[in-house]
């Protein structure tokens, strides 16, 4: 339990090191969904690629050193999960933005909006939890 603590703690304070780094040097907020979407709509910025190419080259580094965040997935596994990522990417789009824009770097400029935002993401997140957990029967 300890050592979860402290790997969350430590992924915290550099997801909160990279947003401050990127708005003090490029000016940039660190929200993903607007980085990945300027990508897709070809607006200039050697900076988007270098963002994301980090996420890519973290996600890779942590395989290889033995780290996974999730067991293998199987073909219904691989269905949810790019339902889940299209869902993920409707949602950025009605919310004007995903959760690192809005909790990361929305929250740290105290942005009403995105303080809504945020109190929507987890209310969500609890709901769905709550109702995949004891009100739905997987068997």
């Amino acid at each position: 339990m300890l050592h979860q603590i402290i790997q969350a703690t430590i992924g915290g304070l550099m997801i909160g090191a990279a947003a401050a780094w990127l708005l003090l040097i490029q000016g940039k907020i660190a929200g993903v969904s607007g980085i990945l979407g300027g990508v897709v709509r070809g607006q200039p910025g050697a900076w988007r690629w270098s963002f994301l190419g980090g996420l890519i080259a973290a996600g890779i580094i942590a395989r290889l050193v033995g780290v996974t965040a999730s067991p293998q997935l199987g073909a219904e596994g691989l269905f949810v999960l790019v339902i889940g990522g299209f869902l993920v990417g409707l949602g950025t789009r009605m919310g004007n933005g995903c959760t690192s824009g809005h909790g990361v770097c929305g929250l740290g400029n105290l942005s009403p909006r995105s303080a809504v935002a945020v109190a929507t993401f987890m209310a969500t997140g609890a709901l769905t939890v709550f109702v995949l957990r004891h009100l739905v029967s997987w068997s």
